[in-house]
């Protein structure tokens, strides 16, 4: 049972209507907006958020996106979001090698060096203390123009945010989540952990 309960999809109409975006994303709209709802403006502040951050303006494709999500959000140890990611990149189109080797980025022949770059440096971002630092830096620009910076870093910090909305909420996890979280990140050890409903 999460910590405070989600609302139902009805609850705010301008959120409802924002939400359509998730139907895209991930087939349903999250039960952490559901949650927020408790407080529109803030469901409504973070679904406009989510929209311009994932909007494609370089090269940064839909997929590695939501794989940079899943680095991010396995690196902080949600469950919610790492599952969440996972299905989002395959929704997205992300080959089907490198959601299955998602766990191997770094030596793994499905992710090229400028994927690797970009992966890097959302799993660098993520550690706390941050690990961001030159070498990461230089990495970045060998394959990234400022701009495409600036939508990976939005991914990243988006997911900083739903990490810990999620994981101190205990949001319950979705059932298309699950199965992409199991069919994917299972062999890793992934579980629902605490968002399987009944933590709390």
């Amino acid at each position: 049972m999460a910590l405070v309960n989600p609302l139902d999809p009805n609850h705010d109409s301008e959120t409802k209507e924002l939400a359509e975006f998730f139907n895209e994303t991930l087939g349903f709209c999250p039960n952490s907006v559901l949650t927020m709802q408790h407080r529109p403006a803030i469901s409504k502040a973070f679904i406009n958020l989510n929209k311009a951050v994932m909007a494609n303006e370089g090269n940064v494709t839909s997929a590695l996106k939501r794989m940079i999500a899943w680095v991010s959000s396995n690196a902080t140890g949600c469950r919610y979001c790492q599952a969440r990611a996972i299905r989002a990149a395959e929704r997205y189109g992300a080959e089907q090698e490198q959601l299955d080797n998602i766990w191997e980025y770094r030596t793994h022949a499905a992710f090229s060096d400028a994927e690797r770059a970009a992966l890097d440096f959302s799993l660098a971002a993520s550690q706390v203390p941050n690990a961001v630092n030159a070498e990461i830096k230089e990495n970045l620009y060998k394959y990234w123009n400022e701009g495409e910076i600036v939508e990976m870093l939005g991914v990243i910090s988006l997911f900083g945010y739903l990490n810990r909305w999620n994981d101190s909420m205990g949001t319950s996890i979705e059932e298309g989540a699950v199965e992409s979280g199991n069919q994917y990140l299972g062999k890793h050890g992934w579980e629902e952990g605490k968002h399987n409903g009944s933590a709390y």
